[in-house]
């Protein structure tokens, strides 16, 4: 039989067994909010052991984050708990998180602390932004495409009594029909441009970086801005099967566009690695070939930044607002996905495309 005592060890052993397993981050403030406690997740989390954290100011350590101390106090003084979904948190200059945080009140040696439980949603939350980017991306595609073609028919048609009509005329007055046809020609040129790509792609095993390298020689004969390319490769990557002049369009209008607006003289970095566990259309994904193409250029507005593959909309007051789109149509077309992060002096875009043994035969 346990006695009183027995029961008492038996029951915190258990408490800290749990509290080292649990996936969720856990970490206790004193009524200074300096860190008096933090499970393995936490430790994870924040990237520095319990032995390195022990009694230094939670804002020593958070620095930047959109938690606010004063609410802890709060917590401390009433004991009334509070929960946010949205707290973000930024480590150092890279590492940045979205966590779901409940600050509670508890007692520790008959002191008031704060019990802080911090859970990370980034991943759920891009999964559901990208679901959501998706789907509106796919629904202007089509009611493009559908306008395409509602445009494109009476075109052909304005495009044939034109011609027709030029041969009852005078010269003078073929100027004005010749005109008509050439216009008529300029509007089912941007028409094919709105449809997009309609031809499956030709799948053939071979190495990304012959198309990279493709696109360095492109971007090289058409160099009035002296534009650097800085290769950054890995040579481990497995050949896979790809439609190479499908995504060298597709990189190429990235890297057209970054020419664009990037300085003289600047670079742009393409670089290649393998990443493992990424998500592409709400997929797991074991094994991916990721292609990062990197300007260092004024960035794309913030406002467009959730729309940019959309048909129609550039950042450049001359753009047609179509690159991106079908970069992202021939992107799909292979199974991947095309992502973009941007700020001013560093846009990226990123180019997942999966590995498996069907594409590697």
């Amino acid at each position: 039989m346990f006695n009183r005592n027995d029961l008492h060890r038996h029951k915190k052993t258990y408490q800290h067994q749990l509290a080292n397993q649990l996936v969720t981050a856990v970490i206790v403030l004193d009524a200074g909010l300096k860190i008096q406690y933090l499970n393995p997740a936490a430790e994870a989390l924040l990237i520095k052991s319990f032995n390195k954290l022990f009694n230094l100011p939670l804002i020593e350590v958070i620095p930047h984050s959109t938690l606010d101390p004063a609410r802890l106090m709060q917590v401390i003084e009433s004991g009334q708990e509070f929960s946010d979904s949205d707290v973000s948190v930024q480590l150092g200059d890279h590492f940045k998180f979205t966590a779901e945080v409940t600050a509670s009140a508890t007692e520790f040696s008959h002191q008031p602390h704060v019990l802080l439980e911090l859970k990370r949603v980034d991943q759920q939350k891009q999964i559901s932004a990208e679901a959501f980017q998706q789907q509106q991306w796919e629904s202007a595609r089509d009611l493009i495409r559908g306008l395409a073609h509602e445009i494109k028919n009476p075109l052909g048609g304005l495009r044939g009594a034109a011609q027709l009509l030029t041969k009852e005329l005078n010269s003078e007055q073929q100027e004005y029909t010749a005109m008509i046809i050439e216009q008529a020609d300029r509007l089912r040129n941007l028409v094919d441009r709105l449809l997009g790509p309609n031809q499956l792609p030709k799948m053939e095993v071979q190495n990304i970086h012959l198309v990279l390298e493709k696109v360095s020689q492109l971007v090289a004969f058409d160099n009035e801005k002296n534009i650097r390319i800085v290769r950054d490769y890995d040579p481990s990557i497995p050949d896979i099967a790809f439609d190479a002049d499908k995504l060298q369009q597709a990189i190429l209008n990235i890297v057209n566009n970054a020419v664009q607006v990037i300085e003289p003289g600047s670079s742009i970095t393409l670089k290649t690695r393998v990443a493992s566990n990424q998500t592409i259309n709400g997929k797991r994904v074991r094994l991916t070939i990721v292609i990062s193409i990197i300007d260092y250029g004024p960035g794309i507005p913030e406002d467009i930044q959730d729309t940019i593959f959309y048909p129609m909309v550039s950042g450049r007051s001359n753009g047609t607002g179509l690159g991106l789109a079908i970069s992202q149509t021939l992107v799909n077309q292979h199974k991947g996905k095309l992502s973009c992060s941007s700020r001013p002096g560093r846009t990226e875009f990123t180019l997942l495309l999966p590995i498996s043994e069907e594409n590697t035969l």
